[in-house]
């Protein structure tokens, strides 16, 4: 999955992750109903992993985009594949993907950033500090 650097243009922050997924339109309301809610104990383990504001959108046909934040991606990955509930709730949730060549946590696409409005804000806060300092 795409993490954009936790130091993207020069402003630190945590690292946004993107990525998409393609639900089988035919299972689309089952899928939906699924997160309504979302396991307990699934939510405590993407918690622990160190994601937060966490967010999926769907689309038409099916088409799933996912969004996160986390200081560390490596570490929340490694952590929810060695979790027991995170692999029961991917086996459950596998079958609502297309062509998926393991765990949806681990096989989704991933998408990459190519605009951040606070980073190009800071960014021209500090072109213009820059420049009033000159």
């Amino acid at each position: 999955m795409f993490c954009s650097h936790p130091t993207h243009n020069g402003v630190i922050g945590p690292m946004r992750v993107a990525f998409q997924l393609q639900v089988v339109p035919e299972l689309l309301d089952e899928y939906v109903a699924r997160h309504s809610p979302v396991w307990p104990e699934m939510l405590a383990e993407i918690a622990a992993s160190g994601r937060r504001n966490y967010s999926l959108f769907l689309g038409d046909g099916g088409r799933l985009f996912g969004y996160y934040e986390t200081d560390d991606d490596a570490a929340a990955q490694a952590y929810l594949a060695a979790s027991e509930v995170a692999e029961r709730w991917e086996a459950e949730m596998g079958r609502f993907f297309v062509d998926l060549g393991g765990r949806p946590d681990q096989a989704a696409t991933p998408l990459t950033e190519i605009f951040h409005l606070h980073d190009q804000l800071a960014a021209t806060a500090a072109t213009d500090t820059e420049s009033t300092a000159s």
